[in-house]
């Protein structure tokens, strides 16, 4: 193994899964540290993203599970998570090959699928700002901070006065203008909270009855360097969607500028997702069609393209929910999630598409790209500090 160049070795590990790497780290010292070495795991992370290689899709409900990407055939139940003792768990978001995971507002963790690596997050209780007031809707979103080298959760709790009966300003009214927002940023580098001042009067427009809980909308969506929610329409007030955006190099709330839709003489829903990395938006026209826009350079409203649009498929009566997923590695067709039941190919060019069939998995479910990743391991700077804050590995 020593007559073998570096170069060859390194090109050679960079193209296997996660699970025979950590076989390998036994070989030798300088094994284990060419696989330990952050440089390593970056370039081992880059090259699964570029190749579509050693990704999976997660498939969400009250419990989890994973579908190799290549086969797409057989979901795998998820059992060994730090939250599996404690029931049914979400994932909230998925970044450089780690999930964010909740079960219950005091019972949160950031997970490596692949090395089965975890911290449990220290969390702050949510407590409402008034006695005549009660906890909300709770927002959440992860992250990663390329400035500080950090993953990071945002919480945003909503309260509501408690003789508005919970509803948080449902339907298209000012409801949802009587409420606060407690936004708290969680540093997994420092386990700690920052509270955040200086909220956005658009974030009282955040909650609409019903709207975040469908489709998991309430989740925030992790692209360029920012967490996005939609801020839903308000007919009778005259709002438009707004795509709020949360910056989380600098803590700051902004605002995405949204390409300019087509009408098609109908009203029409947007929802967010992640394409590749890239911010997209899905423009649904009363069930009926769908556009898919992408933003190809982030922030700059000139750089919105729209890549395709899905309609017409005969065996699915209404899109109630649409989120396109990954390409297919020859770029000809796309995944996509509809109406949290199905995984389904669409070559937009021919307009023709192809249910997935999954054995194995929920008849319900939300979706997210997962990338097979070391990078717990370089979290915090000294892998040896893991047992004194928390860490737990488990092979």
């Amino acid at each position: 193994m020593s007559k073998i160049p570096l170069e060859i070795i390194t090109d050679i590990f960079q193209q296997l899964p996660v699970r025979s790497l950590l076989r390998f780290r036994s070989l030798s010292k300088p094994i284990c540290s060419l696989i330990d070495d952050p440089d390593f795991i970056k370039l081992h992370l880059n090259h699964s993203i570029t190749t579509k290689s050693n990704l999976s899709v997660i498939l969400k409900e009250w419990d989890l599970f994973t579908v190799d990407f290549d086969t797409l055939s057989a979901a795998v139940e998820v059992k060994h998570h730090p939250l599996y003792a404690a029931g049914g768990t979400e994932v909230i978001g998925s970044v450089n090959g780690l999930v964010f995971l909740r079960h219950s507002e005091r019972n949160l963790a950031v997970y490596n699928l692949s090395t089965r690596e975890w911290k449990k997050c220290f969390v702050v209780e949510i407590k409402p700002p008034r006695r005549d007031w009660i906890a909300g809707y709770v927002y959440y979103g992860f992250g990663y901070d390329s400035v500080g080298d950090d993953y990071k959760v945002v919480r945003m709790a909503q309260f509501i006065r408690e003789d508005y009966g919970g509803d948080g300003g449902d339907g298209d009214g000012v409801g949802g203008l009587d409420c606060e927002y407690d936004v708290k940023v969680y540093s997994l580098k420092n386990d700690k909270w920052k509270k955040i001042e200086d909220l956005p009067i658009r974030l009282r427009l955040l909650s609409k009855q019903f709207f975040h809980v469908l489709h998991r909308r309430g989740y925030g969506v992790f692209a360029g360097h920012a967490l996005h929610w939609i801020v839903p329409q308000r007919r009778q007030l005259g709002i438009r969607d707004c795509v709020l955006g949360f910056d989380i190099r600098d803590d700051k709330f902004f605002e995405i500028p949204q390409p300019n839709y087509e009408s098609k003489g109908m009203n029409f829903q947007v929802d967010i997702g992640v394409l590749e990395g890239n911010l997209c938006v899905m423009c649904n026209y009363e069930h009926v069609c769908v556009d898919v826009w992408v933003m190809r350079e982030y922030g700059l409203k000139e750089s919105w393209c729209k890549m395709f649009s899905v309609q017409g498929i005969r065996w699915i009566s209404a899109f109630m929910f649409l989120r396109p997923l990954i390409y297919s590695k020859d770029g000809g067709k796309v995944l996509l999630e509809v109406n949290d039941e199905k995984l389904v190919w669409y070559d937009w060019k021919n307009k023709r598409a192809k249910v997935v069939k999954i054995r194995g998995g929920p008849s319900s479910y939300g979706s997210e790209m997962y990338a097979e990743s070391l990078h717990l391991m370089s979290v915090v700077s000294l892998r040896d500090n893991f047992l004194s804050v928390g860490f737990k590995l488990k092979l």
